[in-house]
């Protein structure tokens, strides 16, 4: 029988294992029993809470090489969450690769980029006031990504990958969990989903790539219903008695999300086919704004009141509800995800003073009344403090590992837009 370690080591070799079964490690599970205060209602109750938990450390030898040790908690593909706005950072993956794939000169992730309409449902975007030169484009839509976590951003960059290739090409990497049929935040019937806009990219005026209306051969939602809770609403303020079924939603399993952002930050660390062919500048522009705060960022520029530090830091800093500043030696290198009750925090945690890093993701899913879609949820009582403490009682533990030797981090130390405000 394989151990739940040597299982995740098949998964990050692209070596298929059968899903259905539930891996958690002894040693993250005593990690959280040791936290009653913290935890007790949660580990009570996992079938309800639904979390799932990976924690990756890191050790560097005498060169600097990352190794990887990985435990996992109720760790299972087949159990759903919705992934939420952690499908954003596969999106911007694809983005970037695609623009690099064409090899057009002068395209590139800075190009203007004009999304027009041309079927039922689809919406243009000719012009962008939030960018420095008024104008959309892949960087920027990444950015907006990236920092607040903006829906219009990634439909912009769904539309300009494909539906079909999205999916195709993620598949192809490995990621064979991921299913992402739909938009976010449009409600659209599913099949007008298949359907993405034209665009143009645009130098000087000069058209330098264009693609029309494109239609997804492929039927990407769940084959079988999802069936979850006792109720849901309508999105005309129907309530419905009956479970909701998540088979039309996107699907980005807690495993692949792991393995996709230590492909970004530790992309040597992975077999070749879990790669994506993004330049060393393309890295450099993800880590600066996985990483980077609202209030460092000038366009657009948002105000801290309502977008804090920790607006998309859930691990460790409790997401939006806190609102005190994060302290200057701590990076996070992330994408969260808020839906329907479940909250998804993906994350490299950098530590610059006392030279610790690690992996962290885990998602928790919060819906006492088992409604969807009402807008009910428990995030701030339950879910963002769950994650703020994970996050907490990891760190404190890697603050107290031994490592033989200290890791050099300056390949993540990065400036950003501009300095923050005292």
């Amino acid at each position: 029988m394989k151990t739940p370690l040597l299982c995740l080591a098949f998964a990050l070799l692209g070596i298929g294992f059968a899903s259905g079964q539930t891996k958690t490690d002894k040693f993250l599970a005593q990690l959280l029993q040791q936290h009653p205060e913290k935890f007790k209602t949660f580990l009570e109750h996992p079938e309800k809470y639904k979390i799932q938990i990976l924690y990756t450390q890191i050790d560097r030898d005498k060169n600097n090489k990352p190794s990887f040790k990985t435990y996992l908690y109720q760790v299972n593909a087949a159990n759903y969450f919705n992934p939420a706005s952690t499908v954003k950072l596969p999106a911007s993956l694809m983005a970037l690769e695609k623009i690099n794939t064409l090899q057009i000169p002068g395209l590139t992730k800075e190009t203007v980029m004009l999304t027009d309409s041309a079927y039922q449902g689809q919406t243009k975007v000719l012009k962008d006031p939030t960018s420095a030169n008024g104008f959309p484009s892949i960087a920027h839509y990444i950015k907006k990504i990236l920092v607040t976590s903006d829906n219009d951003a990634y439909n912009r960059l769904y539309e300009f990958i494909g539906q079909e290739p999205l999916n195709e090409g993620l598949k192809a990497k490995g990621y064979r969990s991921v299913r992402l049929p739909i938009r976010l935040s449009r409600f659209l019937p599913i099949e007008l989903d298949q359907y993405t806009n034209p665009v143009r990219f645009l130098q000087s005026e000069k058209v330098l790539y264009q693609q029309g209306l494109v239609k997804s051969n492929k039927d990407y939602k769940n084959p079988t219903p999802i069936l979850m809770g006792k109720g849901n609403m309508t999105n005309d303020d129907k309530l419905v008695m009956e479970p909701r079924d998540f088979a039309f939603s996107n699907t980005f399993a807690l495993e692949d999300q792991h393995l996709m952002l230590r492909a970004v930050l530790f992309p040597e660390s992975v077999p070749a086919k879990n790669r994506f062919k993004l330049t060393p500048e393309d890295y450099r522009f993800l880590y600066q704004y996985m990483s980077q705060l609202p209030r460092e960022t000038s366009y657009p520029a948002y105000d801290e009141k309502e977008y804090p530090d920790a607006f998309v830091k859930y691990l460790l800093f409790g997401g939006p509800t806190r609102k005190e500043r994060i302290p200057e030696h701590i990076r996070i290198f992330n994408k969260i995800g808020q839906s329907f009750g479940f909250l998804t925090d993906n994350a490299y945690v950098v530590d610059f003073k006392n030279n610790v890093e690690f992996l962290l993701t885990a998602t928790v899913h919060v819906n006492e009344d088992e409604i969807y879609n009402d807008g009910v949820y428990e995030y701030d009582t339950l879910g963002f403090p769950f994650l703020r403490d994970l996050g907490q009682v990891v760190y404190d533990h890697e603050l107290k590992r031994k490592r033989k030797h200290q890791p050099d981090l300056t390949r993540f130390k990065l400036t950003y837009d501009k300095p923050a405000l005292n």
